[in-house]
């Protein structure tokens, strides 16, 4: 088109003439722009064009975007950008270039900042950024806007970064704007951010955005308390998690707590060892005309489960299938069955899977993979096994899981045969599909040592498609071999890394917290109760918040030889892989120097780590050494765990202690900690090695009540005790009532008969 026919209907336009002269001057100057992406300044004329005809162009479908970009600049200069006329024509091309091309937004900063007026056009530009997901450029922004318009951007980039698909990826931008922002994010981003978190347990951006709000003040809204208890008491602060379902309560107005905020505070007292006050808080949920719904149910029962409660566990299964009409899922009927294993119930818990097939539920993977390991840990490898391959026969429901437990049996003796079927096992997880993962492989690598089978290495070598965990695996080993060929001092097993100068007798203070004492612990019964309130037991917990946190003495979890976190964990999961074998052989000087090692580079060990150390320490008589690691551990370095308490009280047993070990064995009942089979064994032993037979009987009893099942160590113990203090006939009570429950004896068992037999006998013998 002539330049000069555009000149003339320009000029014809910027005087009040028909809609039909702008309509022809925006057809003329977009089919200009079609041929032409630039708009020549000659082609401009010297009056501004009509906002009708600017409108158009921004607006036409067949223009592109640059194309449009470049009118917009070119008739539009930083003078005229506090008009109307831009006020109507700056978001129009911003969704223009969203919609087409979100890079060109980019070129809209110098323009936005050189404006007399950026606070009108920055936040249209900032939001258009952060919507098209142009992360980096929205910061570039930020970074060159005013100071004074800072607050108001940043209160306007924070929803539009929580709401981005990745609001992980905007965590760092999020933790800087947050506290600059003019007002907090509405609650529903809010929420949405710590759900996130949560779920990424990233537990310190989660307490950084936390604090925050809490510095501007806590919104009343029940889903975001309920977002932050639950991911409080998963990271063990239940203290946090109690102060929140008060603070809730105490708002203005009062933010009522529903089923999901109770479901949390009881998840997060099971997860931090109180299950006694997880029971009380879910009779009081009830009594709040609160019903408890399946996941109550799973916490719960959950909680009983691991601390031993089975009868607890029971009543409330039982209460679950009749008045409450919850229909449990697999999930609580696995839980319930591996809590018979674990308390060694194993008449019960095969009795039990047979109730489950009769309610219908349909077994998991899961299902048997708790039957599998609860075989195996229970004695009956034999059954186990046979179960495994029946469901391999029928290709029912068999994961990779269930193929690990069974390499790590296999591997477990350092038998040849044995490992060799473990390695054909890994061969069919690949062939199958299942990734085998590090668990798999640190058990195959403590097969390859225990039974010297290093050919069986190399063929792992070759069929294990996954590029990364095997090959990192050999390699960290061999830079681990040679780091340790340096000599190791084996008079002192490399324990003066351990030193301890300290009162031994101060262990008493890991049961009872330095400012604690035992009158600190109120029972549910015995405390003053607020007549209006329908949460008495958990008000009176969250004004005790301060204490809770020291008084958890050990984790509900038992620790794991191999976390399988990934990266994040791998050394130190290599390492507690070789540390058990080191120790299996003895080599306690070994040990300790990767241990050194290890902690050198700034690593921390986990409960696993320490509890295989201190082992070795407590059956060679390293006890000062033992005390070491639990003043340590005592600072928080990790949680102790029901494993650590039985090396305590096998350490206090060794050095003629048996009664500080009977009082911390009470001091955990009180505080509602849960013991397992072993740590009653421990302690009957070393009750009979001091004479203390009546009370060793009354511990006995005590696993009875507390709905344990003895096992064949418990009666061996007690049989040998008796026999050789000369209580006979109480030793025979023992034979014939582990007889009666149908415990087999072992080759132990075998030798204590003996001896009661002749202690029998010499009695037969004695003149009456």
């Amino acid at each position: 088109m002539p330049p000069g026919s555009i000149r003339r209907l320009a000029a014809a336009a910027a005087t009040p003439l028909s809609s039909l002269t702008d309509a022809l001057l925006a057809t003329r100057l977009a089919n200009h722009l079609l041929t032409t992406p630039h708009l020549p300044a000659a082609l401009l004329p010297a009056a501004p064009l009509p906002l009708p005809v600017r409108l158009h162009i921004l607006r036409h479908p067949a223009l592109p975007p640059a194309s449009k970009l470049s009118f917009f600049l070119a008739t539009t200069p930083p003078s005229t950008s506090a008009s109307p006329v831009l006020a109507a024509t700056f978001p129009v091309l911003l969704r223009a270039l969203a919609d087409g091309s979100p890079p060109l937004l980019d070129a809209l900063l110098p323009f936005a900042l050189s404006s007399p007026a950026p606070s009108t056009l920055l936040p249209a530009l900032l939001s258009s950024l952060l919507s098209a997901s142009r992360l980096d450029a929205a910061l570039a922004l930020l970074d060159a806007a005013p100071h004074d318009l800072l607050p108001r951007l940043a209160a306007a980039a924070l929803p539009s970064l929580i709401a981005s698909p990745d609001p992980i990826a905007a965590v760092p931008a999020i933790r800087r704007l947050l506290p600059i922002a003019s007002h907090p994010p509405p609650v529903r981003a809010t929420n949405r951010l710590l759900l996130a978190l949560s779920k990424e347990n990233l537990s310190d951006d989660f307490r950084h955005v936390f604090d925050e709000m809490s510095r501007r003040g806590l919104p009343s809204n029940v889903r975001f308390y309920n977002i932050c208890i639950h991911a409080f008491g998963k990271w063990r602060q239940l203290d946090m998690s109690l102060r929140l379902f008060a603070a809730m309560k105490a708002a203005s107005p009062p933010v009522v707590p529903d089923i999901c905020t109770y479901n949390s505070v009881i998840r997060a007292l099971v997860v931090g060892g109180r299950v006694t006050d997880a029971l009380v808080a879910f009779d009081e949920m009830k009594s709040f005309g609160i019903e408890p719904d399946v996941f109550t149910y799973r916490a719960v029962m959950n909680g009983c489960c691991k601390s031993f409660r089975m009868d607890d566990a029971f009543r409330v299964f039982q209460e679950m299938r009749g008045s409450s009409g919850v229909r449990g899922d697999v999930v609580v009927y696995n839980s319930l069955l591996d809590g018979l294993f674990k308390a060694k119930k194993l008449d019960e818990a095969c009795g039990f899977f047979e109730t489950m097939v009769a309610d219908g539920i349909q077994c998991s993977a899961s299902t048997h993979n708790t039957v599998i390991d609860g075989l195996f840990k229970n004695g009956r490898a034999e059954a186990a096994c046979r179960l495994f391959y029946e469901l391999r026969r029928k290709g029912q429901l068999l994961d990779g899981i269930a193929y690990s437990i069974m390499v790590r049996e296999f591997c477990k003796e350092g038998v040849g045969e044995q490992v060799a079927e473990a390695v054909e096992l890994v061969k069919e997880m690949e062939e199958r599909g299942f990734g085998v993962d590090l668990v798999t492989i640190t058990s195959l690598l403590i097969g390859f040592n225990k039974s010297r089978r290093w050919d069986l290495e190399k063929q792992i070598v070759k069929f294990i498609r996954d590029g990364s965990i095997l090959p990192d695996a050999i390699r960290w080993k061999s830079n681990m071999m040679a780091a340790l060929r340096g000599p190791q001092d084996k008079e002192k097993d490399g324990t003066s890394i351990f030193p301890f100068d300290g009162n031994m007798d101060e262990v008493m203070n890991l049961v009872n917290p330095v400012g604690r004492t035992d009158t600190d612990e109120d029972t549910p019964n015995n405390y003053p109760k607020d007549d209006w309130s329908l949460s008495p037991h958990l008000d009176h917990l969250a004004k005790h918040a301060d204490s809770l946190n020291s008084s958890v003495i050990l984790t509900m979890n038992r620790g794991q030889r191999v976390q399988g976190m990934g990266a994040k964990t791998f050394d130190a999961d290599m390492v507690n892989t070789y540390l058990s074998i080191f120790l299996a052989k003895g080599k306690l000087s070994v040990a300790c120097k990767l241990f050194e090692m290890f902690t050198n580079l700034g690593n921390k060990g986990t409960s696993y780590t320490y509890n295989s150390l201190m082992t070795s320490f407590v059956k060679k008589g390293y006890l000062k050494q033992v005390w070491a690691i639990l003043h340590e551990r005592g600072g928080q370095l990790c949680p102790n765990d029901i494993a650590t308490y039985n090396l305590i009280i096998q350490g206090l047993g060794q050095m003629g202690k048996a009664e500080v070990a009977s009082s911390i064995i009470d001091q955990l009942s009180k505080k509602g900690v849960y013991m397992d089979i072993v740590m009653y064994n421990t302690l009957i032993n070393q009750l009979g090695k001091v004479g203390k037979v009546e009370e060793a009987s009354c511990l006995f009893e005590q696993i009875i009540k507390n709905g344990m099942k003895p096992d064949v160590v418990t009666f061996n113990t007690l049989i040998n005790i008796n026999a050789k203090t000369g209580r006979l006939k109480e030793a025979d009570k023992y034979l014939r009532r582990m007889i009666t429950e149908g415990i087999a004896p072992n080759h132990a068992t075998e030798t204590i008969l003996v001896f009661l037999d002749k202690e029998i006998e010499k009695k037969r013998q004695q003149p009456k």
